[in-house]
């Protein structure tokens, strides 16, 4: 008897308490604005930071409680963008998609040594000493720390060393440019025609001794061809894709390095 009255007891207390939490569940829950679960319900969930949050839902909270704006997320693209501004009733811009683009176009046999690195295949491992084993210090090391953090596998090393990204592939997630030591990724437009494949921002003597491919800041592109846009700054050569570029064509087949490359 006593331990049959023992369960009775323990069972009333259980039902006792599991109808308190439903109420309390009932008469305390926050409801969402609709507007909220429905940004929430159509985020990419890569959870990627690349849109400066902690992931899908924080983003997805900020541009709700508008202190950020649609546009930031490069998973979801344009269209995401398009469809979180109809939510909010905001205006967008249009938004140009990104992919990742490493500016290193050369082979390993291009880069002079410094040294031999004998260590872990990693290129932050490998900065640890002398920012890697080149002499130039701006390039891709080659040890595909980006490739391992890529949730797409979208990047991948040729058998000359040429580290690359498929833009097919790639999200825009910036994760592979968070994990390269030497800042030698970033974002640039998909629809680019033409992008730069070196990073080295010495001037012209250091970067020949570094590696037979580096830009020598010759300003060729620059003063010989003015219509393609192209500016140098630091020693390398920039352009907006969005502006007019009508030389960069003969700009490109004039670099006497090729840096300039059409993609």
């Amino acid at each position: 008897m006593p331990i049959l009255s023992a369960f009775l007891v323990i069972t009333l207390l259980a039902l006792a308490l599991g109808f308190g939490l439903a109420v309390a569940d009932k008469k305390l829950k926050i409801e969402k604005d609709p507007r909220l679960e429905e940004l929430e319900s159509i985020m990419p969930g890569a959870n990627c930071g690349g849109c400066g949050f902690a992931g899908c839902a924080a983003y997805a909270e900020a541009v709700y409680s508008k202190t950020a704006e649609p546009g930031h997320c490069a998973p979801g693209g344009a269209a995401l963008a398009r469809r979180m501004g109809e939510i909010m009733g905001v205006s967008v811009a249009d938004v140009k998609e990104k992919v990742a683009y490493v500016h290193c176009n050369a082979h390993c046999e291009d880069k002079v040594k410094a040294y031999d690195y004998q260590g872990i295949t990693d290129c932050n491992a490998a900065s640890i000493l002398f920012k890697g084993d080149n002499v130039c210090k701006y390039g891709c090391l080659g040890c595909l720390s980006c490739a391992a953090v890529c949730p797409e596998a979208a990047i991948s090393k040729s058998s000359e060393g040429i580290v690359s990204v498929d833009p097919d592939k790639c999200i825009g997630c910036a994760k592979c440019i968070k994990a390269c030591p030497n800042g030698v990724i970033s974002l640039i437009d998909k629809d680019s025609p033409y992008a730069i494949g070196c990073n080295s921002k010495d001037k012209g003597p250091s970067v020949t001794k570094a590696c037979s491919k580096g830009c020598i800041g010759c300003r060729i592109c620059e003063v010989k061809f003015p219509e393609s846009g192209i500016k140098i700054v630091d020693n390398l050569p920039i352009f907006n894709p969005s502006e007019p570029h009508g030389q960069i064509a003969e700009a490109a087949a004039k670099c006497p390095k090729g840096v300039i490359l059409k993609r």
